[in-house]
């Protein structure tokens, strides 16, 4: 009985891991991002992206994709923000600002037709401090990391990986005062490779 019942197991384990298709990859791109507030111009900014990602496929149709990813965004105060938060930056500070995040995006992946997949789903961020280690820009997570809802479509020709992506911020990265909400918006343009 006993041999049965793990010889049942091993069958559908071993089905269940033929079913499920597995790859890893790299990719780089484009950021053209807006951050929403006051403080800013509201103007798109290029950035750059790099990272890696998987693909774990659950029958025909579906499947989850986690990435780990690299993200710069670039964007540019407004004339006014030297005025808005005098008492916080010295009158010196810089109009072009260059956020980089650690970003984990974990998507749902849905076989649309042929090669072309919709995807969805959230993306959470750490802000990375150049200053600090990667152990203590972790332990500020909670605090000055970014919610992120992803949606887009991935165009799959034979081993590369063309992405377009369309994320928006949900909580306020502003982390000097209480007096603006500050929402990232990224669109983002993506080649990447399947190893």
């Amino acid at each position: 009985m006993k041999s049965k019942l793990s010889g049942l197991i091993t069958v559908l384990l071993v089905s269940t891991a033929a079913m499920a298709q597995f790859h890893i990859g790299v990719k780089a791109g484009a950021n053209i991002t807006k951050i929403e507030g006051k403080s800013f111009k509201e103007q798109f900014r290029s950035g750059y992206h790099l990272g890696g990602f998987a693909e774990i496929g659950f029958g025909k149709k579906f499947g989850i994709q986690p990435e780990v990813v690299f993200n710069q965004y670039s964007t540019r105060v407004d004339s006014n923000f030297s005025h808005i938060y005098e008492n916080v930056f010295n009158p010196g500070y810089a109009s072009n600002i260059k956020l980089n995040y650690l970003s984990v995006p974990l998507l749902l992946t849905y076989k649309f037709l042929g090669p072309l997949s919709l995807q969805a789903g959230p993306q959470f961020a750490v802000l990375i401090d150049q200053n600090k280690t990667l152990l203590q820009n972790g332990q500020q997570a909670f605090k000055n990391g970014d919610f992120s809802m992803v949606a887009g479509a991935q165009l799959k020709l034979l081993k590369f990986r063309l992405t377009g992506r369309y994320v928006v911020g949900l909580n306020n990265i502003n982390d000097i005062d209480n007096q603006d909400k500050w929402k990232n918006q990224t669109i983002q343009l993506s080649l990447g490779l399947a190893l």
